[in-house]
Formats: C-alpha cells, sequence, structure tokens
C-alpha cells in the first residue's frame, strides 16, 4: 500500500465504445472460472431467512482450489466458512452463483444427484468425534459402511481397502474396536478413514482438532497430512487452530462473507543453502475488481467511506480521502 504527500492526479478518461467492445470479447473468450480447478465457487451467495430476516452468510464469494491441494479456511465465528463448508459437503445448496466440486455443479443437482455426491465425490469429517461414527460398529466395520451402501465393489476388495486406510491412517490395531474403546484421536482418524472408503476427490474437515488437546490435534493433522501425500486427495480443512493453518501451504481467510486474503507458504533456500519457510499474506481480489483490504490498515490510516487511487506504472496506490 503506498500513501502519497499529494492528492492523486486527475481521473483517466472514460473508455472509447471500442475499448469497451474489446473488453467484452476477451471476457467472452475467457476460460470457464476455475475450469483447471477441482473446487470453483463464482460469485457465490447464501441467505438465511429466519422469522422475516434475512442474513447474508456469503456475499459473492469467489474460490479456487487446484488437484491435489493441502489448505485452511479461517475466520470468525459468523463469518461464512461453515455455510460455505456445508455447501461443498453438499449438505446445503447456495442461494445464488456458481460452485462446481470435481466437475459437478451444485446448483443443478437433484436429491438423487446429490446423495451420490455425498457418497462418492466428497467426504467429510465433523469437529464432533461421536458424529462421525455409528456406535455399536467397529472401526473396520464403520470404514465398510460407506462401500457397502455404495455397492459395485467385491466384498474382498472392501475389506482390503478398509484394512488399508486403517493402517495408512495409524489405527490399524483398532479394526475391532468400538468407538466407545477408542481415544478421542483414534475416534478421529478412523473418521478421517471412513471418510475416504469411497475414494472421494475432495476430504472436507470441520473444525476437526476443536475437541482435542493440542498434541492430538497435530496427530490428526499429521493424518491429514499423510491422506494428501500418499493418496493425493484434495483436503480442504475449516479451523480455528493456529497450528493447523500454519502448517498448510496455502491459508484463506472468510471475512463477512467473502474471501479476503490468503497466505502462501513455499520453502525458499538462502545463499547458505539453509532452507526456511517463508510466507506472504495476500489480498483476495474478486472478479468484479473487488478487494478487502485488512482491518488494521485501514483503522492505521482511518480510511472510511472512500479512498483515494492511482494506477502506478508497477502497483496502485490506495490513501485516505
Amino acid at each position: 500500500m503506498t500513501t502519497p504527500s499529494s492528492a492523486p492526479s486527475p481521473s483517466s478518461p472514460p473508455p472509447t465504445l471500442e475499448e469497451l467492445r474489446a473488453r467484452a470479447a476477451a471476457e467472452r473468450g475467457r476460460p470457464a472460472y476455475g475450469h483447471d480447478a477441482v473446487i470453483a465457487c463464482d460469485r457465490l451467495v447464501r441467505i438465511f431467512s429466519t422469522d422475516g430476516v434475512e442474513v447474508q452468510a456469503l456475499q459473492g464469494l469467489d474460490l479456487t482450489v487446484a488437484k491435489g491441494e493441502l489448505m485452511a479456511l479461517v475466520g470468525a465465528s459468523g463469518s461464512g466458512k461453515s455455510t460455505l463448508l456445508q455447501i461443498l459437503a453438499g449438505l446445503d445448496v447456495p442461494t445464488a452463483g456458481r460452485s462446481t466440486v470435481a466437475g459437478n455443479d451444485l446448483l443443478a443437482m437433484d436429491a438423487k444427484a446429490r446423495l451420490r455426491y455425498r457418497r462418492e465425490v466428497v467426504g467429510f469429517v465433523w469437529q464432533q468425534t461421536a458424529r462421525n461414527l455409528l456406535p455399536f460398529l467397529t472401526a473396520r466395520q464403520n470404514v465398510l459402511l460407506p462401500m457397502q451402501l455404495a455397492g459395485g465393489r467385491p466384498r474382498r476388495e472392501r475389506a482390503a481397502r478398509a484394512d488399508a486406510l486403517l493402517e495408512l491412517l495409524g489405527v490399524g490395531d483398532c479394526r475391532d474396536r468400538r468407538p466407545e474403546q477408542m481415544s478421542g484421536g483414534q475416534q478421529q482418524r478412523v473418521a478421517i478413514a471412513v471418510a475416504l472408503a469411497n475414494e472421494p476427490s475432495v476430504l472436507l474437515a470441520d473444525e476437526p482438532t476443536g475437541e482435542l488437546d493440542s498434541e492430538t490435534g497435530a496427530q490428526i493433522f499429521e493424518a491429514f497430512r499423510n491422506v494428501n501425500t500418499e493418496l493425493a486427495t484434495t483436503v480442504v480443512i475449516v479451523t480455528h487452530d493456529p497450528m493447523v493453518a500454519g502448517e498448510v501451504r496455502r491459508t484463506v481467510a472468510i471475512r463477512d462473507g467473502r474471501a479476503a486474503s490468503e497466505v502462501l507458504r513455499r520453502l525458499a533456500t538462502d545463499a547458505d543453502g539453509q532452507e526456511a519457510l517463508e510466507e506472504r499474506e495476500y489480498a483476495m481480489l474478486d472478479r468484479a475488481g473487488r478487494v478487502q483490504l485488512p482491518r488494521q490498515f485501514l483503522e492505521a490510516l482511518g480510511m472510511e467511506h472512500r479512498v483515494g487511487l492511482e494506477l502506478e506504472s508497477d502497483h496502485i496506490g490506495v490513501w485516505p480521502e
């Protein structure tokens, strides 16, 4: 952000008719939004109405997630992050906008297609460990159940996959135990195996470490990392846990129903050959050209209502009115 000492220069002249036509032609020729992403949300809106009062949980949210990503969604309570996750999981339907997951249009599915989508395309892990597993089934039986409901696999293949998933997640020794015979961390790792039973394209998790201590939470995150690495499954985690948010390569912050900013992390090598993790925060620019500036920036410079803008050769200057 730049704060020049002088007022901005006069605004540039409005575009000509020819320029407007050229822009429209370029927009028509642009690939569909998120065409190369496993998750694509375009101007997503979700409005809830209670007792005649409307609450807009999502306000034109844009988001893309590449295949194979391991990322976190963060935000304050009421920011819209859990609403977004419910929509991606097929548990809620957006009011307007576009959203696709692994080629499935979330606004166009009927009840039958939505059921297939929840069984085969996405896996979901709830925060409450007890909500993820049937208490009267063993760990192995819980993992087998989604495959039995989906059908199409021979019994031997289902059994082999269940055992392999439990081993991958470090709970192979719990295969014959019921949930009450397992710790909270073991239950959550079995829950991840259940969510992966039908080889989903995307694994979604809503505060999966929220009921666990920090050490167990670290083990659960390591389980997600193994799933992402070993199975190449795209993983999206909603979390308040700074440890989880700080360990993924990409963290997207949701504020007021929109993607406000994101932090990208990468390993960098210095002149001495030492590796270190670098991170940089970016403001999100939506398709309408809107950007949410960090609140602390606005407060530091007393920015309200209007801001001045000036296009420089390599950046845009923004300063108080």
